[in-house]
């Protein structure tokens, strides 16, 4: 009888690390996954859709997706974004193909009217030819297809890499091709600088874009820049004046845009009570911006050519940077104030 008493008792007791161990493991869509990191320090790991950035206590910062879900409701062809983005404290901060915008996809770069011009040959056509024109490939890698065509254009990941982490930083280098009917139009080199401090997220981003012909991206309201955040919950966007009270924008007139500014915020009380946010702030060597932040779409958009076109030509860099500040809690407007000071004198690590 003693012996079945202890195999009973051992028995529990492997059953009882056994559902530990699934529910440690286990992780919501809303909550980041916590895996102990030995080496103290900042890590990237590959998952299923691309790869994770890992702090040095094991918390999820963002994913870089490079891989579309089996089952979603994405309309993009384009995956390359950050999503999930995560605040300090592991909640979920970006959404994925929301009901409202299904090519939405959470921390992304892209525009939705771009021209890709090549000089055209008229030699063939005789002393009454063109004097001169352009064979013009149009492509909307935004996702929506309203204005340009979706099919065939495409941005596809080339890869990504971990340059140089400690405890305190890292830096990942990211690098994609815009591509038309499987012809590179443009590359992108980006960069993705985290720290944690004061108990907030600090991500500076740095894009390098070099067409391989002469760009032109219309002038939209929107495009570019996009933080697409979670809306599942009591939002509100602030600025450094406070609380935004502005006229929502329209996609339709580029003059009800926001006016530039260092940053906008957008901070969100979810349904669980927890409260969550991201601000944005913009680089004064960016292209001008106005910001297209509608408060029924839920996102933070500086955009470059709401003012106008923005030409670029042939094995031109176009540069962008950006600085997020994401953060748990109501916005950290002095931490921000001071960050945005830092941002626009150049980068800080």
């Amino acid at each position: 009888m003693k012996g079945l008493a202890m195999r009973r008792l051992c028995a529990v007791f492997v059953l009882v690390i056994l559902c530990f161990s699934l529910l440690t493991m286990s992780c919501s869509h809303d909550r980041g996954p916590v895996v102990k990191n030995t080496n103290g320090a900042f890590k990237l790991v590959r998952d299923s859709y691309g790869m994770v950035l890992k702090g040095p206590d094991g918390r999820t910062v963002f994913r870089y997706m490079t891989k579309k879900p089996a089952k979603t409701n994405l309309a993009a062809n384009s995956t390359c974004c950050f999503h999930p983005l995560y605040t300090p404290s592991g909640v979920r901060l970006t959404d994925l193909a929301p009901g409202d915008h299904h090519h939405h996809r959470g921390v992304f770069l892209a525009w939705h009217t771009m021209e890709f011009r090549e000089k055209a040959d008229f030699s063939n056509f005789g002393p009454t030819g063109p004097t001169h024109g352009w064979n013009i490939s149009r492509g909307d890698f935004w996702g929506w297809g309203e204005f340009a065509p979706t099919k065939g254009r495409i941005i596809k990941n080339r890869g990504i890499n971990l340059v140089e982490a400690d405890s305190k930083h890292a830096e990942v280098e990211i690098r994609n091709d815009w591509i038309i009917n499987e012809k590179v139009m443009m590359n992108e080199v980006a960069s993705a600088r985290v720290r944690e401090q004061n108990a907030v997220y600090i991500i500076d981003l740095d894009y390098r874009l070099t067409p391989v012909v002469d760009l032109v991206l219309n002038q939209t309201a929107f495009g570019g820049f996009c933080v697409r955040a979670r809306n599942d919950g009591d939002s509100h966007y602030s600025n450094s004046d406070g609380k935004v009270e502005l006229p929502d924008p329209h996609y339709s007139v580029p003059e009800l845009n926001w006016p530039a500014a260092d940053w906008y915020d957008y901070t969100i009380t979810l349904n669980s009570g927890k409260t969550i946010g991201v601000s944005v702030i913009d680089h004064p060597a960016n292209p001008p911006s106005t910001w297209h932040n509608p408060r029924y779409v839920w996102m933070v958009n500086p955009c470059i050519v709401a003012g106008g076109p923005v030409s670029v030509k042939k094995a031109q860099t176009l540069k962008l940077r950006y600085r997020l500040v994401v953060h748990d809690g109501p916005m950290p407007v002095d931490s921000i104030e001071e960050l945005s000071a830092q941002w626009r004198k150049g980068y800080a690590k």
